[in-house]
């Protein structure tokens, strides 16, 4: 991996190039997934299979860091949460936006914190993520020129139907984490810093609970949404996650929702545009494109009744109707 990213200095020109060429390059590889809906290896135990997938994964990064350095304004990098990848939203809504654009879109879909770090190096050129604190972080650096929420939805305690903790009837949230600690029950966390993680870690801190393992059966996996979900069907474990990818998942997991909407699990997605001005290189025409795309009363009645044929239930409420942050967030040096 070193020695191909090593390598794009000396064929993507001068070193800002070289350094999103890279930035593209690493992001590429994370993002190589299982089209949606297929099943995902949990784990890939052999060291020398990890190897092989990881080379596989480099050549076609490489080729792809190299192609998107080209400048071609016909093409945008989006850095953004897995959740609107695994519940097939963005399979809805990007052909659509190429047929009326042109506009061909490359998904990195990672953790809303390696997204926003994507945009805080330039490397991606708009970011989807559900993680308002580090948005706003990342509008007050200057590195994103704003944050426009344009839907949300809300977390959810999951867990096997019979219920053991009975987190069911916990009063809130942080009830339901005190009585899953008190239970040992197993419980799966994404632990890859990503919105849902940034969540999980809140409801903790809440509940009094602290530490990588809160309690004997707390595990891990640095992975998604979807395999998160996987992981924790497998072992009967809870665990938290968006309710879009859960009912995406449910049938494959056999988990119950077992929490009721409330205002400490609101979800809320927002786009951020990457500032041009701090990163010149980045398609900023296309960005903006993309943006007013995702805010169009179209698009966002489309958002509205995403999920309502296959789950019974729309995964997603536009947030059209609510006053945009734009102005008051964009600070001077995004300007």
């Amino acid at each position: 991996m070193v020695f191909l990213l090593e390598a794009l200095p000396a064929l993507g020109g001068d070193e800002r190039g070289a350094r999103r060429a890279r930035g593209r390059a690493t992001a590429h590889a994370l993002s190589c997934r299982l089209p949606a809906g297929e099943e995902e290896p949990v784990f890939v135990r052999s060291p020398r299979i990890r190897l092989i997938l990881v080379l596989l994964s480099l050549v076609c990064a490489f080729s792809a860091a190299l192609e998107a350095e080209a400048g071609d304004e016909s093409k945008l990098l989006l850095a953004t949460t897995t959740s609107v990848q695994d519940t097939g939203l963005l399979d809805a809504l990007l052909p659509l936006f190429r047929e009326r654009t042109g506009i061909a879109v490359q998904v990195v879909a990672v953790g809303s914190g390696a997204a926003l770090r994507m945009g805080a190096e330039g490397n991606a050129d708009v970011i989807v993520a559900h993680d308002p604190k580090g948005e706003q972080e990342l509008v007050t650096s200057g590195a994103a020129l704003a944050r426009t929420p344009i839907m949300e939805n809300y977390f959810v305690i999951a867990g096997p139907p019979e219920d053991p903790a009975k987190v069911a009837q916990a009063a809130d949230p942080a009830a339901a984490f005190r009585a899953i600690a008190a239970a040992k029950a197993p419980y799966v966390s994404r632990g890859d810093d990503s919105g849902a993680h940034r969540k999980e870690k809140q409801l903790l801190a809440a509940a009094g609970l602290s530490g990588d393992e809160p309690w004997k059966g707390f595990a891990s996996t640095g992975a998604g949404m979807g395999i998160t979900l996987q992981v924790a069907g497998e072992r009967r474990a809870y665990v938290l996650s968006d309710i879009g990818t859960f009912l995406a998942y449910r049938e494959r997991t056999k988990l119950a929702r077992l929490s009721k909407d409330t205002p400490l699990l609101r979800n809320e997605y927002s786009v951020l545009r990457i500032s041009p001005k701090r990163f010149p290189k980045v398609q900023a025409e296309a960005a903006q494109r993309f943006e007013a795309f995702l805010v169009d009363p179209d698009t966002q009645r489309r958002i509205g009744e995403f999920g309502r044929d296959r789950y019974g239930a729309a995964l997603f409420t536009p947030l059209l109707a609510e006053k945009h942050v734009r102005g008051d967030t964009a600070s001077p040096a995004a300007k």
